[in-house]
């Protein structure tokens, strides 16, 4: 048997990583400076994300053949296809659902049932929900902002504290989802089940969100009570959202989950005119080509990971990252400050997860980190930059809804469930309480795994 190949640490392998990066936030700094709407978003990612690619094929040794067939192996890895397929079935199921009323009853159902003094909470709430159900942040937000807007005016309630609620509602529900992007990329790079990300985020962040709730009930209540009208709604919409919620944390497949969701909505918006065969599979196709973005940026990035991790690149990065690590706590510190500080250029929390996921693979291995607790770390931190990020989709979107009345600048402070919730992750590393899981169900890590072993680990599948 040949003795497999030692992977040689190298800065200059990590050069299209950076030139993907310094596309992607330097096209946004430009049309940001130019008075561009939504100007870090203009740039489409897979484009580049392709830039990296082409970075590496120039600055990589070896022949174009070898570097196809090596690109060709990052993009064909089982974890990097398993993961666009459940991107698919997620789009499917969220464009199903929106076409035949859920989203616009789950809403309803909340407005029309909170009284006018818990409004502001109701908003929290209902945010956290419908970004849960439907495993987007940025769609929640769309939902939920004008309502929230017009909510906001009619009870006197103070406009940046009600749009703070929809965005800490909205990465509340976005980290706990088990049909997030998120949750999807950070369970798939680290080789572990959606259900016990979700059971340690939940623990993660329940204090965070009772602590929030308080402050609302505190500091929330409208200067002008104000009866909110009964808006439409039919409760029989909500159930698809319950259905694929329930069924994924209770450990179902999550490819039967979510087309067991997309059939039973589909057949509610048949029975109640919503919807006709055609508009069905329509509705279907039109939530994969919602993914495309999303699809191809994982897809390249899967190709763009396994050339950087051939040539060196991880393994440096790693070499870099270990000067400061000594333990599990610190590793499980960096592994958050890397994918923080990743969020914060790219201002994408998949993208962040997507690139830091094999380097959160082999601390986890080297520091004997619960693959588990990498993945929620991963979710949860880059869930967090993201929701304060201004230059951010989901907080460019919802002050938009507000028409030049508050800024990014005015909301950022008042997302006090994100600032909670950060504070709750760096104190789990210290006081492991959202640990129960891994303490009755430890990893099983091989003692006898060899190095060469872990330097692999990321380019390889990782099956569960």
């Amino acid at each position: 048997m040949r003795k497999e190949e030692k992977v040689k640490p190298s800065f200059k392998a990590l050069i299209p990583f950076l030139v993907f990066i310094a596309v992607y936030l330097g096209s946004g700094i430009i049309l940001q400076a130019q008075g561009v709407e939504m100007a870090f978003y203009q740039f489409p990612a897979p484009v580049a994300v392709s830039c990296g690619v082409l970075a590496a094929f120039f600055l990589i040794k070896g022949s174009i053949d070898e570097k196809f067939d090596i690109f060709v192996k990052g993009c064909g890895n089982s974890n990097i296809i398993i993961m666009c397929v459940i991107y698919l079935l997620a789009g499917a199921f969220a464009s199903v659902c929106q076409q035949m009323g859920g989203v616009d009853s789950t809403v309803n159902l909340g407005l029309t049932y909170i009284p006018s003094q818990f409004i502001v909470i109701g908003i929290f709430l209902i945010s956290g929900f419908i970004s849960t159900a439907t495993g987007t942040s940025v769609g929640c937000i769309a939902a939920i902002g004008p309502i929230a807007v017009a909510v906001a005016e009619k009870t006197g309630a103070s406009l940046p504290l009600v749009m703070a609620c929809v965005l800490g509602g909205a990465m509340l529900g976005d980290n706990l989802s088990i049909i997030s992007d998120t949750t999807i990329a950070s369970t798939r790079t680290q080789g572990c089940d959606m259900k016990d990300k979700f059971r340690i985020n939940f623990y993660l962040s329940l204090v965070p969100a009772i602590i929030t709730i308080i402050l609302l009930f505190v500091f929330g209540k409208p200067e002008v009570p104000t009866t909110i009208q009964a808006y439409d709604f039919n409760l029989v919409k909500v159930l698809p959202y319950l259905f694929v919620l329930v069924l994924a944390v209770a450990g179902m497949n999550v490819f039967l989950v979510l087309t067991g969701g997309i059939f039973l909505a589909g057949a509610i918006g048949m029975y109640y005119g919503d919807l006709t065969i055609l508009t069905f599979v329509k509705s279907i196709y039109t939530g994969f080509t919602n993914m495309t973005d999303i699809f191809l940026l994982s897809l390249l990035t899967g190709g763009l990971a396994e050339m950087v991790t051939h040539a060196g690149g991880i393994e440096a990065l790693l070499v870099a990252v270990q000067k400061f690590i000594k333990d599990k706590k610190s590793a499980e510190i960096g592994i958050g400050v890397l994918v923080a500080l990743t969020d914060i250029a790219v201002a994408n929390n998949t993208v962040a997860i997507i690139i830091n996921g094999p380097v959160a693979k082999k601390l986890c291995y080297r520091y004997k980190v619960d693959p588990r607790r990498s993945a929620a770390i991963l979710s949860t931190v880059s869930s967090i930059l993201q929701g304060f990020l201004p230059y951010g989709a989901q907080m460019l979107i919802l002050t938009s809804f507000t028409n030049g009345k508050v800024s990014p600048m005015q909301v950022m402070p008042l997302v006090w469930f994100c600032q909670l919730l950060l504070i709750s992750t760096l104190l789990s590393t210290f006081i492991p309480f959202a640990n129960k899981l891994i303490v009755r169900d430890p990893w099983n890590f091989s003692s006898e795994m060899p190095e060469s072993k872990i330097k692999n680990i990321g380019s390889e599948s990782i099956q569960n």
